[in-house]
């Protein structure tokens, strides 16, 4: 692929297009949408870990003024397929995890069906449960596949022979975290005619049909799934979840009224999925030149009973490094916990804080500074597959950030740096995150009444992805961005794949740009109203021929006090190789919010589970911190200039992601060379340095 579009609308900063519509308020999320007589749905949970279900008592939620129906497993509708477990809902008594769904509550209004919610009573019978990771735990196995399709070992050379002569041998860990995007999972759901419409807050509405229909025993084409705008999602949106099967089932039931389903944030920690924690062993030899002669990354993680989610920890570090002896493995313990799922760069941004962690301990073990050992390390093809890389400018991104950030004259000696009561370190990292398109997306251009309609089935999610596929739609049709309309987030538009993986504008902007090109060739530039044309995704034979990889350099400044531990980070900046970038402004922001979100999980993000009775204790914003504005003082983002003439037609790549991957082995980095004290487990909260 070699023909790049005409540059006009993209590398433009232009505005959000959906801006005022959100400022003002009339921007519809999906708990918004304008229904008839609604009906809200409550839903009640297990308070067990593990266990069956003897009886369950809904007398006193019934009798509540206001309550239409309380629905259990002794009285909901049959689902036709168990195939999917996590979608499993209300059609047994067995409990697989605290928090898994065991009835609703229909009701006039949320307040009621809150309230008759709480006067359901269950008696159940308990059994044991196991819900603590392990790294020796003796029922550890190896997936098939890792997230999404990746072998989850891979072997070169003599791992296991290899003697280097500087070896760093560590073990780092990751806790559970939980996305928490602003806008709760909600679902509206109607039964009419036989067909199902939802408004879901969905990363995906064909995605969510896909999974629901065959566990509802319904053709895709009677489901309809609507997601004009989504509140953020971090991955945790990306496919169906228990509550909307449960609000399907609700809906059947409510005799042509619609339902209305918005989780809690309380609910969403057992609900829709998290980041597995992590248990990450990596052994790095290298010669005393640096030059790396061993990699080894084994993993364990934590999978669900009620179905299998592999996170894909150790795949970032197939790629980053090359060596002649290499290994890396992924182990699962199936535990009495809710389905983990996606989180902003799953595998990646925990797998290369232990990666990157290890690198800067064999920097220091060789006496090398961390930058200098990276750029020896770059490898001339892509270690993971021998493929030429698409566009590798790793080194280029840590030597301008080194100019950027003013690297030059670091001290490399722990503990070199006070100011009063603030002993002062920094720290570098890279980023890695592969280059996504997903198959199987179709649109289509119609020229009507002046007008240039592009339609596609894709998500935005507050990404600004409605603005940037305008964008390619005017390039490609050689119009300016004020004469394309673009519809999205409808499954009655054309078939999009899911917004996830940094793919979303790849995938989507590819498929545009081959209707907008068979629109031209059939009507040229001066079309009739009516005219219309199809394009589906093509094959590009270049995924095949290249490695398409994202990378950065990630640098951050800490402040340490001596005496508390308190850790504060008054600088981060990031230097990224994205390719071609559509729209400066939405990148930038991307940008932003993934080094804030990475900072975020390196001094904060953890779920603390209650190992006696299997939950997530600080299930709430007020207890589960995240970054907020004043733990952010000063992030600059940039990136290199340049086009990628293999990853797609506009020549760029995803962005969503790589700005999380490096950032908390930046500041893990950092906080060991302010102090001396490496904490390889996060968060790194006080009481891990104050002992030093």
């Amino acid at each position: 692929m070699t023909d790049l579009l005409r540059p006009r609308a993209i590398g433009a900063p232009l505005e959000r297009l959906d801006g005022p519509d959100k400022i003002n308020g009339t921007a519809r999320y999906a708990f918004e949408h304008p229904v008839p007589d609604p009906l809200y749905v409550h839903p009640v949970q297990a308070t067990i870990a593990r266990g069956r279900i003897e009886d369950i008592d809904v007398h006193a939620a019934e009798d509540l003024d206001g309550v239409a129906t309380v629905l259990t497993h002794e009285n909901a509708p049959r689902l036709a397929t168990g195939s999917d477990a996590e979608l499993w809902v209300l059609q047994s008594p067995e409990i697989a995890f605290r928090g898994q769904l065991i009835g609703a509550v229909l009701a006039e209004t949320p307040e009621i069906a809150r309230q008759a919610a709480d006067l359901v009573r269950v008696d159940y019978r308990r059994e044991p449960h196991h819900v603590v990771l392990r790294g020796d735990d003796d029922a550890l196995y190896a997936p098939e596949v890792v997230n999404p399709s990746f072998a989850a070992d891979t072997r070169d050379g003599d791992p296991d022979g290899a003697e280097p002569a500087v070896v760093v041998d560590a073990t780092y860990t990751t806790p559970m975290e939980h996305n928490n995007p602003m806008e709760p999972h909600a679902t509206i759901a109607t039964w009419r005619g036989g067909v199902l419409t939802m408004y879901d807050s969905t990363q995906g509405v064909h995605q969510m049909r896909s999974r629901l229909a065959p566990v509802l025993g319904l053709d895709p084409e009677r489901i309809r799934v609507l997601a004009p705008h989504v509140g953020g999602g971090f991955g945790s949106k990306g496919t169906a979840h228990a509550h909307n099967a449960l609000a399907a089932l609700a809906a059947r039931v409510a005799g042509g009224r619609p339902v209305k389903l918005a989780l809690t944030r309380q609910q969403m920690f057992a609900l829709v999925g998290y980041r597995t924690p992590t248990i990450q062993h990596v052994r790095l030899g290298a010669d005393r030149d640096g030059k790396l002669e061993l990699v080894t990354h084994d993993v364990v993680e934590q999978t669900s009973t009620v179905q299998e989610f592999a996170e894909q920890t150790a795949v970032g570090t197939r790629t980053v490094y090359a060596a002649p002896n290499r290994r890396t493995t992924h182990r699962l313990a199936a535990l009495d916990v809710p389905v983990p799922f996606w989180m902003r760069a799953p595998g990646e941004a925990p797998g290369m804080f232990a990666t990157e962690s290890a690198v800067d301990e064999l920097a220091e073990a060789c006496g090398i500074d961390p930058i200098d050992l990276r750029c020896r390390n770059e490898p001339a093809v892509d270690p993971a597959t021998g493929l030429p890389y698409s566009a590798r400018h790793l080194a280029e991104c840590l030597r301008e950030g080194a100019e950027r950030f003013g690297w030059a004259g670091r001290d490399p000696a722990p503990r070199s740096a006070r100011d009063g009561d603030w002993l002062v370190g920094t720290g570098v990292a890279s980023a890695t995150y592969p280059g996504y398109k997903m198959p199987g997306s179709t649109a289509t251009v119609r020229y009507r009444d002046g007008r240039y309609e592009v339609r596609i089935g894709a998500a935005d999610i507050g990404t600004g992805t409605r603005t940037a596929l305008t964008q390619i739609a005017a390039d490609a049709l050689d119009r300016p961005v004020s004469d394309v309309d673009l519809e999205l987030g409808d499954t009655a538009l054309p078939t999009a794949t899911v917004e996830g993986g940094s793919s979303g504008l790849t995938s989507w902007g590819t498929t545009v740009v081959e209707a907008a090109r068979r629109f031209r060739e059939k009507f040229g530039h001066d079309p009739a109203d009516g005219d219309e044309a199809d394009g589906a995704m093509p094959e590009e034979p270049d995924e095949q021929r290249y490695a398409i990889h994202s990378f950065g350099a990630h640098f951050a400044e800490v402040r340490v006090n001596a005496d508390t531990g308190e850790v504060r980070v008054p600088r981060l900046l990031g230097v990224f190789s994205v390719g071609r970038v559509v729209n400066p402004r939405l990148v930038r922001s991307q940008l932003l919010g993934g080094i804030t979100m990475g900072m975020s999980m390196a001094l904060f993000e953890h779920s603390v589970l209650d190992p006696q009775f299997g939950h997530v204790i600080n299930h709430d914003l007020a207890q589960y911190h995240v970054a907020a504005h004043a733990d952010v003082a000063d992030i600059e983002v940039s990136w290199l200039d340049e086009h990628d003439p293999h990853s797609n037609p506009m020549g760029s790549r995803g962005v969503g992601e790589i700005g999380i991957v490096g950032s908390p082995a930046a500041i893990a980095n950092a906080v060991h060379h302010a102090t001396g004290i490496r904490v390889r487990d996060l968060p790194i909260t006080p009481d891990k340095l104050l002992g030093g």
